[in-house]
């Protein structure tokens, strides 16, 4: 029998070709747009772009966005935990419903998610009428911008969680109670740090959806402007008023928020395996 031939033997002229290839989609797809986003907002010189950035509407714009995000994060990482802790080290009947439900926004289009809030909050909706008599506004306002985005981040979280508390089993955790640990101890002191690292990467990426979700919140700001537009809103409506320049600078700010959180995430991917090495796993 022929020994197993590993991908390393193929030939030169394969390697170059596919690397190539790969560079060649990366540099067309991904960073000849990013570059010319900043061309685009550096086109009449820093100040101009600047001046965008620090426009009444655009700070409003970056606060609401930060806003959201430091809302929408901590929740995720609450619900992440349980769910992940509910899936992977308990029995129960519904388990398979709860996973397909941590999957939904993954194939609802975040317009429906959108609706879906209107539908329950807006004038017209279920509890429109009850919302107005108490004076509580939640459509075209903040709380139904945090709860769309909620909808559309919340697998992010769990699903870096569950496949790692599973890996992991149950036989600490068991070792732990049979000790006399409390659950809420075993937890903090034994699951917890196991998935540390999956934590902090999901965070990363629930953080990233969050500032940069578009379909969900537009359908439930409003698009007040200086009121409910998050950064992706305001990049459209400069755009659409035809404020290149404004437009492309908000633009490359959230591409800049997008690239910090790429630099975390490949610093966590470096980080993880010396700490391991380290801790002797």
């Amino acid at each position: 029998m022929a020994a197993h031939r590993r991908s390393t033997d193929d030939p030169v002229w394969a390697k170059v070709l596919i690397i190539g290839l790969v560079l060649l989609f990366l540099g067309l797809v991904l960073v000849l747009p990013l570059a010319a986003v900043f061309a685009e907002a550096l086109r009449k010189g820093l100040q101009p772009a600047l001046e965008a950035i620090s426009n009444p509407d655009a700070l409003a714009a970056v606060k609401l966005t930060l806003l959201t995000a430091a809302i929408t994060v901590p929740f995720n990482v609450v619900f992440g935990l349980c769910a992940a802790w509910a899936v992977a080290k308990h029995d129960f009947a519904g388990k398979s419903l709860l996973i397909t439900l941590i999957d939904l926004p993954f194939s609802v289009s975040p317009v429906v998610a959108g609706l879906i809030y209107v539908l329950v909050f807006g004038l017209q909706g279920w509890f429109g009428e009850r919302l107005i008599d108490h004076d509580i506004k939640i459509i075209f306002a903040v709380p139904g911008i945090v709860l769309a985005t909620i909808f559309v981040t919340f697998p992010f979280i769990a699903r870096e969680l569950i496949p790692l508390m599973q890996e992991q089993g149950v036989s600490e955790e068991e070792a732990a109670v049979s000790m006399g640990a409390s659950g809420l101890y075993t937890f903090w002191r034994v699951t917890a740090p196991n998935v540390r690292w999956g934590l902090l990467y999901g965070v990363l990426l629930c953080n990233a959806r969050a500032m940069g979700e578009f379909g969900a919140v537009s359908v439930v700001s409003g698009h007040i402007r200086g009121l409910t537009n998050t950064m992706p809103l305001h990049v459209e409506i400069l755009y659409n008023e035809y404020d290149f320049v404004g437009a492309f600078a908000v633009a490359a700010l959230l591409c800049l928020l997008a690239i910090v959180t790429l630099v975390l995430k490949t610093a966590l991917e470096v980080a993880q395996p010396a700490v391991r090495g380290r801790s002797g796993h």
